[in-house]
């Protein structure tokens, strides 16, 4: 998670497991944001289900004032809020090796 706070525009970032509960947080909307991506992915994986789209991997929201990004591995997601119109590259490419790290063996141990 540090290497996704430390970049520009970072207002909060969050690592949350399948029941919407924040297990790692930083900075702002991470409660609120730990909660509503876990329902907002379940609702996508729903949708995507039955059209045969597989599993969802990675969400972006654009608001008025925050850009979110969210990737999930396994039964977690890790999601960044950005100051909108901040390159949101590195933080997907920050939260893809974050999903990585959390889908090697025995990762879940390590929390």
């Amino acid at each position: 998670m540090a290497e996704i706070i430390g970049l520009p525009g970072v207002e909060g970032a969050v690592l949350s497991g399948p029941d919407g509960l924040s297990l790692e947080s930083y900075g702002h909307y991470t409660e609120l944001l730990a909660a509503e991506l876990t329902a907002l992915r379940a609702v996508f994986e729903r949708a995507a289900r039955p059209n045969g789209l597989g599993q969802v991997s990675r969400v972006a929201v654009t608001a008025e004032t925050l850009e979110i990004v969210a990737v999930a591995s396994g039964p977690y997601t890790a999601a960044a809020a950005l100051t909108r119109g901040i390159d949101t590259r590195g933080a997907q490419q920050a939260l893809a090796r974050l999903a990585l790290q959390l889908s090697l063996p025995g990762a879940g141990n390590a929390r």
